[in-house]
């Protein structure tokens, strides 16, 4: 009697899995192919692949700097206000930590309290070196230390389409966004 039962069971769990439609392999130009693994303010470990199905904006910070990275913010959330409820809740945002030393799941968690950010739709994150280094180069975005401990880099905002795919980037800072950026986030939040 086990084995006919086992029997069953196996083969139900076979159909089950054969019903279940493996996710279509991402673009071959998506910026969520990086396979290093990432931690959120949270602490939760997650893989760029699981962010695909919405728009976002990705942007690189650390969260010592003072004075161009929280611009970055600035402009995040400048976007952010200019759009309508409905368009709000189809973008995420991303910002990934350029000081993975320093910045752990505590100092990004500080950031989003002190500027009061949605956790829902925003996630500051770290990775490894290594995983830096991938999406600066894939975001066109650039680096480097300084003496200070300090970091030079590429000030931007990216847009990312629902699979990963750069369609537009803005290096305008501030509350108010660059209007040619907007109306791109606009139309590809508009696609469905």
């Amino acid at each position: 009697m086990n084995k006919i039962l086992f029997a069953f069971l196996f083969s139900f769990a076979l159909i089950g899995n054969a019903a279940s439609p493996k996710p279509a392999a991402l673009p071959g130009d998506s910026v969520l192919q990086i396979d290093n693994v990432f931690t959120n303010q949270d602490g939760r470990n997650f893989k760029l692949a699981e962010r695909r199905g919405k728009p976002q904006l990705v942007a690189m910070f650390y969260t010592s700097c003072k004075y161009i990275c929280p611009l970055i913010i600035d402009s995040g959330k400048g976007v952010d206000n200019s759009l309508t409820p409905a368009e709000r809740k189809n973008l995420s945002i991303l910002l990934v930590s350029i000081d993975p030393a320093r910045d752990t799941p505590e100092a990004l968690m500080y950031i989003v309290n002190k500027r009061k950010l949605d956790t829902t739709r925003w996630t500051l994150s770290r990775t490894d070196e290594k995983g830096v280094r991938t999406l600066a180069a894939l975001l066109g975005v650039r680096y480097r230390v300084l003496a200070d401990g300090e970091f030079n880099h590429t000030s931007a905002l990216i847009l990312l389409d629902a699979e990963g795919r750069v369609v537009a980037r803005t290096e305008t800072l501030g509350s108010k966004p660059d209007p040619v950026f907007l109306a791109a986030v606009r139309k590809t939040l508009a696609v469905k």
